[in-house]
C-alpha cells in the first residue's frame, strides 16, 4: 500500500491484574503497527478496569505516545472495561484484543488484505486451535452453537474476541455486557443491523502469565444467561415486537 492508502488502526483492550503480562502485550502491538507499511496512525487504547495489582503503574511507565489509558474507578468486568476503550478510540478501524497475550496481533495481516479489498465492515478471527483447557472449548463450542441458531447464522467462532470492525460501526454499538461475554454480544449486535461477519482463521495461544480473572461455572452461568436474552432480543426484532438499533446502520464502505 502507499501512504495515502495506508489503514488507520486503533486498538481497544481491556486489562485486569494484568500486571504479568501488559508490557509485553503493548510493546507488541506497537512494534507490529509501527513496522507494517500497511499501517498509517495508530494508537492503542487499554482501559484498566480497576486493576488491584501493578497493571495501571506498568501503564503510565510505558514508553509508547501512541498509548492512550483510560480507567474504572472499580473493577466493572471486562466488557464494561472494552466498552469503555472502544468508545475512545478515533480512527477508521478498530481491533479488539485482550491483553493477556492469547490474540497475536500478527493475525491482522490477513485482515488488513480484506478490508484493502473492501471485502466488509465487520470481520471476526476464527481460532483455528483454542488453547483453553477442554471446559472451556465445550462452553464456548455448545454458546456458539445455540448462538448461530438463535441468530440463524453459521459462524465457526461466534464467541472470539479477537475482531476488526469499522471504528463508527464499533463506537455506535449499544453494548451492555459486563463480563468476557461481551465478545459474543458484538457478534449478534453486529449481525442485528443486518452485517455479515467477515471469519478469517487466526492463532490462538496461551496466556502469557497470570489466570483467567472469572470462575467457570459462574462464567458459563452468566454466557447462558447472555446467550439467551440475546436471541431472545433478536427474535423479538424479527417479529416486530423491537425496533431494531439504528446505531450503525448508516455506515457504508
Amino acid at each position: 500500500m502507499t501512504t495515502a492508502e495506508a489503514i488507520g488502526i486503533s486498538v481497544a483492550a481491556p486489562a485486569y491484574n494484568e500486571a504479568a503480562n501488559i508490557a509485553a502485550a503493548v510493546t507488541e502491538w506497537r512494534d507490529y503497527l509501527e513496522r507494517n507499511p500497511a499501517v498509517g496512525a495508530f494508537e492503542i487504547v487499554v482501559c484498566d478496569d480497576g486493576s488491584t495489582d501493578a497493571t495501571r503503574a506498568i501503564l503510565d511507565a510505558l514508553p509508547c505516545p501512541e498509548l492512550v489509558v483510560v480507567g474504572l474507578d472499580r473493577n466493572r468486568g471486562a466488557g464494561a472495561a472494552i466498552a469503555e476503550a472502544i468508545a475512545h478510540t478515533r480512527l477508521d478501524w478498530v481491533v479488539l484484543l485482550d491483553s493477556d497475550g492469547q490474540f497475536p496481533i500478527a493475525n491482522l495481516d490477513g485482515f488488513i488484505e480484506r478490508i484493502a479489498a473492501g471485502d466488509g465492515v465487520a470481520l471476526s478471527g476464527a481460532r483455528i486451535r483454542k488453547a483453553d483447557g477442554l471446559a472451556y472449548r465445550w462452553g464456548s463450542a455448545a454458546s456458539g452453537a445455540v448462538s448461530n441458531l438463535l441468530h440463524r447464522t453459521r459462524y465457526r467462532d461466534f464467541n472470539s474476541v479477537f475482531k476488526v470492525v469499522h471504528g463508527p460501526l464499533f463506537r455506535s454499538l449499544p453494548l451492555e455486557s459486563t463480563g468476557m461475554n461481551c465478545s459474543t454480544e458484538i457478534t449478534a449486535r453486529v449481525t442485528e443491523l443486518g452485517h455479515t461477519w467477515v471469519e478469517l482463521p487466526i492463532e490462538h495461544r496461551e496466556r502469557g502469565g497470570g489466570s483467567r480473572g472469572w470462575r467457570f461455572w459462574r462464567g458459563a452461568r452468566d454466557r447462558a444467561l447472555v446467550v439467551a436474552y440475546l436471541g431472545y432480543h433478536h427474535w423479538l426484532v424479527r417479529r416486530g415486537v423491537l425496533r431494531a438499533s439504528s446505531a450503525g446502520t448508516e455506515v457504508k464502505r
